[in-house]
């Protein structure tokens, strides 16, 4: 994918530069544009843009170590990936996590993960069933 999408997921962010870098091995993705507020991130099925917080909003904002889940939001994006165990690797190296549950749907599993901000989102992996 190059260039403007027709559609991704915005996250801001504290640390814009460790949260670009989580999802960029996490899930696979090239950085597409960088400037001083914004990274775009993406891979063949996402645009993802981390948008840093602004600093007056950004000061009053704490990340614990490791980063405490946040999972009262409203919204919560997935993304397909080649292998969850991988996944799982590079997120805990990058102080994120995968957890342990995992759910199958139609040809895939899935399960909950945490980036290093703590914001959750899925990852999904294809199974023998995926057509």
């Amino acid at each position: 994918m190059s260039g403007p999408a027709a559609a991704g997921v915005l996250i801001y962010a504290k640390h814009r530069d460790a949260l670009a870098n989580f999802y960029g091995r996490v899930l696979g993705m090239q950085q597409l544009h960088r400037d001083e507020h914004l990274t775009v991130m993406a891979s063949p099925q996402l645009q993802l843009v981390v948008h840093a917080i602004p600093e007056a909003i950004a000061s009053q904002v704490s990340i614990a170590s490791p980063p405490a889940r946040r999972e009262n939001v409203a919204l919560k994006f997935f993304a397909t990936v080649a292998s969850i165990a991988e996944a799982a690797s590079a997120a805990e190296a990058l102080g994120g996590q995968v957890f342990d549950e995992r759910w199958q749907g139609p040809g895939f599993a899935v399960c909950n993960a945490m980036d290093c901000e703590g914001n959750v989102f899925q990852l999904r992996e294809w199974t023998a069933g995926h057509a």
